[in-house]
């Protein structure tokens, strides 16, 4: 039964890495004491190791092990037998490339469907849906597919901005970007709000945190969902 927790962001406006959400991440991993780390999206260019670091002082608040799936002379050995997974954001186009680069962006698919505890932030969200081609991200590497995990039946758009009316901005407001892929494209696409999350229970997806979401669907007009809605997709 699949069992994971899809995040807009790693880090709400004036809080610490992570603290928004820990309760739920305690309550995710509850069956294990160490979590294997996805550090690939590499956010500003930091580091593997880096990165680890950071995410693990918030893992060691609730208790867990946070170990860099990078130090592994096997990743996929690695994954194959852990008991917990978490993937950070940055650029979903550097996660993207380096999951099939080494050849373990379908047993991921697997393990979650199998039941791994995972959560991803960002980056780490939008790789849980069918494409990576909502994200927000700029291509600065060439992977071999868009196509992704596929642990839920649509897409995400993670940091979800909604248009300013204030603003002397004159591009694309995330709303046009997301019309614009579905002139292409017949997968909905959800919005998600800084905070919010999904928590995915079996196929029941619940929509999490204190702020709405945004739900896109091609021939639509987008629409709003509380959070406590349960959403479903014909």
């Amino acid at each position: 039964m699949k069992n994971l927790i899809t995040a807009s962001t790693s880090t709400v406006y004036g809080g610490e890495y992570l603290d928004y959400i820990t309760d739920e991440m305690a309550e995710l991993f509850k069956n294990t004491d160490e979590v294997i780390f996805i550090p690939y999206a590499r956010p500003g260019g930091i580091s593997h190791d880096d990165y680890t670091e950071k995410a693990a002082k918030t893992f060691s608040k609730i208790g867990k092990k946070l170990v860099g799936l990078h130090t592994f002379d096997n990743p996929l050995e690695a994954l194959k037998n852990a008991k917990g997974a978490f993937t950070g954001g940055g650029n979903t186009f550097v996660l993207v490339s380096a999951l099939y680069r080494l050849e373990i962006m379908q047993p991921l698919r697997e393990a979650i469907f199998n039941g791994l505890p995972y959560m991803g932030t960002s980056a780490g969200s939008n790789i849980c849906g069918v494409s990576m081609q909502t994200t927000n991200d700029m291509p600065i590497v060439y992977p071999p597919s868009f196509k992704t995990l596929g642990v839920i039946p649509f897409n995400l758009n993670p940091h979800y901005l909604d248009p300013d009316p204030n603003s002397k901005h004159m591009g694309e407001t995330r709303e046009t970007r997301i019309a614009e892929f579905h002139t292409q494209n017949t997968i909905p696409v959800i919005g998600l709000r800084e905070g919010s999350w999904l928590r995915v229970k079996g196929d029941e997806i619940m929509l999490k945190g204190e702020l709405k979401a945004r739900v896109f669907e091609q021939g639509k007009e987008p629409y709003e969902v509380k959070s406590g809605t349960s959403l479903k997709f014909h």
